[in-house]
């Protein structure tokens, strides 16, 4: 049996700390079925699902790797012998970057060929490894599940403003219509900076800093600076990641006919004990929660093929900015530790050395 290095766990239950992260010598490697690529990782994006998912949070579907990793990019190494008669045809030594359901903290990983896409001419390898999961989930959180339209959203708030997902979601909310206002919050001042003088948002707000009431009155939150700073009105759509301890606040800084897409929960899944949810009903509001893992691979395919023709021009031309910080994915306890942290402003991507 062929084996390759990958990243482990080192615990009897395959699941643990940071610290319990090493690299495996002799995983199995695996084997494409017909429909499939197998690539040669050159490099893969670090994403929060992954940390949850070395907790036990968040396992892998059934029958897929339990390697970590959902976005790789690489070299095809071998091609499955089937094809569906739709997509492109690749070839061993094709360069390209993808999404995976899992699998790619390793040397070697499958890819349906219908969600690998081709390198762009002038873009390094270890960079497409960050362009995939967060793009995808922004676009998916604005357009699929967030339901854009220019009649009915004229505002949105990105919570974490200076992740990688909000980075990516704050730039492409900002080319939806020239009239479009986009907020954030972030729990620092220099990361409300960042977000507001490097990628572009109207504003952003800290959520750690008490704010006066629309009253004048001490008292109040970020959603009432929020709705301050959006001329007394509420927004018409919320991204979330936070989960429970924002729930009542975004219900607060809603709008009427307002939605809230709710990606993660990394404060917390349990409600404090009266929360007021009224709003729910006065705001005729919409919480929706998604994540992109647990799609089948025929909405991904066409996720993928929305984001080739709508998002990926956009990063080759430069006109979103997509930061990334390059380490070896010999330090992967570090990596992990400094995405918990919230120790980045952007992407974390590991070469495969």
């Amino acid at each position: 049996m062929a084996t390759m290095r990958a990243i482990d766990i080192q615990t009897p239950t395959g699941t643990g700390p940071a610290s319990a992260l090493y690299i495996n010598d002799s995983h199995p490697r695996p084997i494409p079925k017909a429909t499939e690529c197998l690539v040669r990782v050159r490099a893969f994006g670090l994403n929060r699902a992954d940390t949850v998912q070395r907790e036990g949070g968040y396992p892998a579907p059934e029958g897929v790797s339990k390697i970590l990793g959902l976005e790789v990019s690489g070299v095809v190494e071998e091609v499955g012998s089937g094809n569906d008669g739709e997509g492109e045809r690749w070839e061993v030594g094709d360069e390209v970057f993808g999404l995976v359901y899992g699998g790619a903290y390793a040397e070697f990983v499958v890819v349906d060929q219908r969600m690998l896409v081709r390198k762009p001419k002038g873009v390094g390898l270890e960079v497409v490894a960050g362009w995939v999961e967060v793009w995808m989930t922004a676009f998916q959180a604005l357009r699929l599940v967030g339901g854009y339209s220019p009649d009915k959203v004229t505002s949105i708030l990105w919570h974490a403003g200076a992740s990688a997902v909000s980075i990516a979601g704050i730039q492409q909310s900002l080319q939806l219509h020239p009239e479009i206002r986009v907020y954030a919050t972030t729990r620092q001042d220099a990361k409300s900076e960042y977000v507001v003088t490097k990628i572009g948002a109207h504003a952003a707000v800290n959520a750690t800093k008490a704010y006066a009431k629309a009253d004048g009155s001490e008292g109040g939150t970020w959603a009432d600076e929020v709705k301050r700073l959006n001329g007394g009105k509420g927004v018409d759509l919320v991204i979330d990641y936070v989960g429970a301890p924002y729930f009542a606040a975004n219900l607060d800084v809603l709008a009427v006919d307002g939605r809230v897409v709710m990606l993660g929960m990394l404060g917390g899944m349990v409600l404090e004990e009266k929360t007021d949810i009224m709003a729910l009903l006065m705001k005729r509001a919409t919480v929706v929660g998604s994540t992109l893992r647990s799609r089948d691979l025929g909405y991904q395919r066409r996720l993928r093929d929305f984001y080739v023709k709508e998002v990926l021009p956009k990063l080759v031309d430069g006109v979103y900015r997509a930061p990334i910080e390059v380490m070896s994915w010999r330090q992967i306890r570090e990596a992990h530790e400094k995405l918990e942290e919230n120790r980045t402003m952007g992407k974390l991507v590991c070469v495969v050395d």
